[in-house]
């Protein structure tokens, strides 16, 4: 698994949470006097939004044990090298039938580098709590682009987008794969790691909840809108069926939309 993601920059785990965990935590993030409250929009630039939900501590309730689980932090810190994690923030992207909007092509650090972190030494899990395929905007990567190092970004509507001419050099060479998943398989990614996804226009909804894990070694040198090191209580698997929590959202510390200072804001 280290070497694969190493040299493709991911490692997809099939089956990482079995039905039963998955309905647990969809029917947590569906309820609507739980996370979904927090949610806000932004815009793709082409005349559609992405619905999100963010949080920079994960909690106790079951979204934020799923988080925590070895099989979710554990697999994280190991593939960074061992060291030490802790929770970067959580964010459930909610791509709706007919109406969810797309994401460009970036890098998660082409983001994380403006917050002060030095080292590209984070990473992403993509777990979806539906079915994501080409019909409703699945994630695309180029395999392998993570080695490019960091790309110049641009700002379009509100989000970044790398450098077109460098992805189009990129494409040349490198695979362009569409990663389809299953709800409870989980894509675990390089921050430098080259992603898009396109507009869900199909009549299935396409929701997914992304952890992402800095090392402690590379705390961010400057406050922001996202958390310094944090010390992560990790917990065992069985702890995600075993939680009773489901709407304790104390400490979780939801991002306003108007707090994240990475994205530019009001152009379109």
């Amino acid at each position: 698994m280290k070497e694969a993601y190493h040299e493709n920059g991911y490692i997809i785990v099939r089956n990482m949470f079995n039905n039963g965990e998955v309905a647990k935590v969809r029917a947590a993030l569906e309820d609507p006097n739980g996370v979904q409250q927090f949610s806000f929009s932004r815009s793709d630039g082409k005349s559609r939004d992405l619905r999100f939900v963010l949080w920079n501590h994960p909690g106790r309730d079951v979204t934020g044990v799923m988080a925590r689980t070895q099989r979710v932090a554990g697999t994280a810190e190991e593939l960074l090298g061992g060291d030490e994690v802790y929770h970067y923030h959580t964010k459930l992207i909610m791509k709706d039938a007919k109406t969810g909007g797309n994401f460009l092509w970036h890098q998660d650090y082409g983001y994380w580098y403006k917050n002060g972190c030095l080292y590209p030494d984070l990473l992403s899990v993509f777990i979806p709590m539906d079915e994501a395929g080409r019909h409703n905007g699945c994630l695309q990567v180029l395999k392998g682009s993570h080695r490019l190092g960091r790309i110049d970004h641009r700002e379009v509507g509100e989000q970044l987008e790398a450098d077109p001419e460098r992805v189009a050099e990129a494409s040349k060479s490198l695979q362009h794969v569409y990663v389809e998943l299953k709800a409870g398989d989980a894509l675990f990614f390089n921050c430098n790691l080259l992603h898009t996804s396109a507009a869900n226009n199909s009549d299935r909804r396409r929701w997914v909840f992304i952890v992402a894990f800095n090392k402690r070694s590379n705390n961010p040198y400057k406050d922001h809108h996202h958390p310094r090191y944090t010390p992560l209580h990790k917990v065992p698997d069985a702890a995600l069926m075993e939680c009773r929590e489901v709407d304790d959202l104390a400490d979780k510390w939801f991002m306003r939309n108007d707090e994240d200072h990475s994205v530019p804001r009001n152009l379109h």
